[in-house]
């Protein structure tokens, strides 16, 4: 087990290696920014990595503090659904009312990868893998709906 100053450093040390990662992706070396995630200019949407011990995800939440505004976004992008899968085989997960470790009720669409662990530095390239081509191919899959959307 971690102290609390021990996982505070690895997870330090997992995010600087993935920005590490990240700037040596052929596919990263041409854009500006690296992801979207918090740069969506849609209120209330934002793109989120998570990296745990029960694996890593890729993130789309909706989090409008306005509860009616976040369900009635949320089912905005259920309607586009069959688009927003496009890229993923095996689907997205639709969470409409998920609750963050805060207690803050937001709406989740995701992609997870089970069986890794962020406790153990040796599966890092499997996150860091995961994270930037699923992110690729959310933001790809968030840019084909978000006009119609707004």
């Amino acid at each position: 087990m971690y102290s609390k100053d021990e996982l505070k450093q690895l997870k330090k040390e997992f995010w600087e290696g993935f920005g590490i990662y990240c700037s040596e992706v052929p596919a990263m070396k041409k854009r500006k920014s690296k992801f979207m995630l918090y740069n969506t200019k849609m209120k209330g949407v934002e793109l989120k990595f998570d990296a745990t011990r029960d694996g890593a995800y890729v993130i789309l939440e909706i989090n409008h503090n306005d509860a009616t505004k976040r369900f009635e976004l949320y089912e905005k992008f259920e309607t586009y659904k069959t688009i927003m899968e496009k890229d993923f085989p095996c689907g997205l997960m639709w969470n409409f009312a998920y609750v963050r470790e805060c207690g803050t009720e937001v709406c989740r669409i995701y992609t997870h990868k089970q069986g890794i662990d962020i406790h153990r530095r040796i599966q890092w390239m499997e996150f860091y893998k995961f994270m930037v081509d699923e992110m690729l191919k959310l933001e790809k899959a968030f840019r084909r709906v978000k006009e119609t959307i707004e």
